[in-house]
């Protein structure tokens, strides 16, 4: 049994997800890492660490991950519903496939991660929902259409749960990232969109490292519990927000 308490995230292979796994083992945390690719986690090599192959809209597997981590490392002290996926496009020539992915993955897995943990959170009157959204979930943005959606939804049920769970002394942070350097960009299947969403970038100096994005979620997590930092919008300064 590690000293610190168990941190639980969701989509954890790559980007922000993976540097916040780095920053909280280092930090001493043991962690529960889900991501459908289990190779990626493995790749990490981080000490207490469970490493679970899950889809987030399995909600039974999600279930599963957790209750067998928390038999090793105690109760999850912060989730990070973080798993993602951004198919952005022109909305009238996407897939409504596409559509249906991002609904099911970013607002039904976010639901599903929280379920997960909640009831143990108000039970102990400890704990923390990070929960991952955008700045596409506070403007709406070319080509982003149901992308934007899922993300308000985030902000929507984040502001929610914020009050819900605030008198059981259990935190809800939102996470508002503008241009990260991830793999976000390998979900974009509308070459057009993709083309803009490179220039775009490149015109403001490239995104920021997600390291700096997942020292801020260590830092707003190490707070004294009676405090919170609401919502964390961080983007590259010359980012038009």
């Amino acid at each position: 049994m590690a000293d610190r308490p168990l941190i639980a995230i969701t989509g954890a292979s790559s980007g922000i997800g993976e540097a916040t796994a780095r920053v909280f083992s280092a930090a001493g945390h043991p962690v529960l890492l889900m991501a459908r690719r289990l190779d990626r986690l493995q790749a990490l090599s981080l000490p207490n660490a469970v490493l679970k192959q899950v889809d987030v809209r399995d909600r039974a597997a999600l279930a599963a991950a957790v209750a067998d981590a928390e038999s090793q490392y105690g109760p999850v002290d912060m989730m990070f519903a973080n798993a993602g996926i951004a198919r952005l496009g022109d909305i009238a020539k996407q897939p409504p496939e596409e559509w249906d992915e991002m609904i099911d993955i970013n607002t039904k897995g976010v639901m599903n991660s929280v379920h997960a943990v909640m009831n143990g959170m108000i039970a102990r009157r400890h704990g923390t929902l990070m929960m991952m959204s955008s700045i596409a979930g506070r403007k709406v943005y070319p080509d982003h259409t149901v992308y934007c959606g899922t993300k308000y939804f985030v902000h929507a049920v984040s502001e929610s749960f914020r009050e819900y769970l605030a008198p059981h002394d259990v935190r809800v942070i939102v996470l508002s990232p503008g241009i990260i350097d991830t793999e976000v960009l390998d979900g974009v299947r509308d070459e057009t969109t993709l083309a803009n969403y490179r220039a775009n970038k490149e015109a403001i100096g490239g995104g920021i490292s997600a390291d700096i994005v997942a020292e801020l979620i260590l830092n707003a997590y190490n707070l004294p519990q009676k405090a919170i930092v609401q919502e964390i919008v961080i983007t590259p300064t010359r980012q038009k927000y």
